[in-house]
């Protein structure tokens, strides 16, 4: 390292001390987000690293955080970095349908297919679905867990229909993807896990505890800003084993069927000496596409914050896993909360690692009304998503089939909140939030 790069960086470390340091709270004037990034001087040391390679697009930070990522999803082979999680979410799906999966001895997705996910959720779920031209089967969750069951979705299956199971792991609080993955294996169907709200959390199989994300074909996590580490924008897919890989590999980078990386030329040794398509024989490798892809790579600027991140992440995830339980203790703890606001449950046999602590309200209780006080009290609030996405107005044109009633997703669209977890918040945020909870509580029944 150059002496230039150390007084920069030692430079930068107090400049993110004399701009960045931890402000003073005033309850009810200082604004508590319902999500929130924690970044400290690393990650500034980091980012201004990589900026003085002048390298703009995936570099040697890519490489490392790429190679990093999958020990936390319980994979064998490198994560694809994308430029956020909804990136993920379409480079997953649209492997599903892509040419290059029939090489892989797999049935392709194609227009009209069916595939099962849920109504209540985040709507960069389902677009890739609707995008890809396949028709989303939007069935009911549990209203305890904001989750499936492997029940609901064998009761929308329909053999020759169904091709895939889509769903995202809700708030952190994780389904049982071991059972969906097993089923989905016995029906020769895809299977993708978004893991945006979830790293960190875990399952008990029989083998032991596996982090969600470790059972889909495919899995997506989002670096977004409000998620558990961050990139600014940012996401990954994750993938079974290397074929896989190769699909979703070609998704992201323009359909091309070369695999060499950026800056890189004829690692295949045979760059000139391919005959694919109706293309003329030796026609160059680098400009071979073999199916219909996009441009969806991560910098290595951004790289570079999330592999500094990400060595901090144990930390981020157990601190959200306290503050959950402090304000679940405090809730419960509260004769009057613990009988009009119903904390929502994590599933049986799984660790969450929450993304926000969600709550229902009791029937005497208007939500509107309520999230707006909390708000005027700088506790801040946000909705489940979409609510039910079937009654948002992009989606009233869509193609998709409906299983069941979907009460307990229009109860949440209705009666359902979160508040924040993250680590940025500590305990003398959190009794004022329990306070805020209390103090509304009375002043709306």
């Amino acid at each position: 390292m150059s002496i230039q790069r150390e007084e920069l960086f030692e430079l930068s470390r107090k400049y993110f001390a004399e701009n960045f340091g931890k402000k003073e709270f005033i309850p009810g004037k200082t604004y508590i987000p319902p999500s929130g990034k924690l970044l400290d001087a690393d990650d500034l040391v980091s980012l201004i690293d990589a900026s003085l390679d002048l390298w703009l697009t995936a570099g040697r930070f890519s490489d490392e955080f790429e190679a990093e990522l999958p020990k936390w999803m319980n994979r064998k082979v490198k994560a694809l970095l994308v430029n956020s999680g909804s990136s993920a979410n379409l480079v997953a799906t649209s492997s599903l349908t892509a040419p290059m999966m029939e090489s892989l001895g797999r049935e392709r997705l194609k227009p009209g297919d069916e595939v099962i996910t849920v109504a209540a959720g985040f709507p960069t779920t389902v677009n890739p679905i609707v995008q890809n031209g396949l028709v989303p089967v939007f069935i009911d969750i549990d209203d305890r867990t904001l989750d499936v069951s492997l029940e609901s979705i064998q009761k929308a299956f329909v053999k020759g229909k169904t091709k895939a199971v889509i769903i995202a792991h809700t708030l952190g609080n994780p389904y049982r993807a071991d059972k969906i993955a097993k089923w989905c294996a016995s029906e020769n169907i895809f299977f993708i896990e978004d893991c945006c709200d979830a790293l960190g959390s875990e399952i008990e199989t029989e083998d032991g505890w596996k982090p969600a994300g470790s059972f889909g074909d495919y899995a997506t996590l989002s670096f977004y800003p409000a998620h558990h580490i961050t990139t600014g924008e940012g996401g990954a897919v994750f993938s079974k084993d290397g074929r896989l890989k190769k699909v979703a590999e070609s998704m992201r980078d323009w359909g091309r069927d070369c695999w060499c990386a950026p800056g890189k030329d004829n690692t295949c040794n045979k760059r000139f000496c391919w005959k694919l398509g109706t293309l003329p024989e030796g026609y160059d490798h680098k400009y071979t596409y073999s199916n219909i892809g996009y441009n969806l790579k991560m910098s290595d600027m951004q790289a570079a914050i999330g592999l500094s991140q990400l060595k901090k992440a144990k930390g981020f995830i157990e601190k959200r896993r306290a503050n959950w339980k402090s304000i679940y203790s405090g809730i419960k703890s509260s004769p009057l909360l613990k009988e009009h606001l119903i904390p929502v449950e994590p599933n049986k046999g799984t660790n969450p690692s929450w993304f926000g602590f969600p709550l229902h309200c009791s029937d005497k209780l208007d939500r509107e009304k309520f999230v707006a006080k909390l708000e005027e009290r700088k506790v801040g609030t946000r909705l489940l998503f979409a609510g039910n996405i079937i009654r948002q107005p992009a989606y009233q044109g869509v193609n998709y089939r409906v299983v069941g009633e979907l009460v307990n997703t229009d109860k949440i669209m209705n009666k359902t909140f979160w508040i924040g977890v993250h680590p940025t918040i500590d305990q003398v945020q959190i009794n004022y939030m329990l306070e805020s909870l209390e103090a509304v509580t009375k002043q709306l029944l």
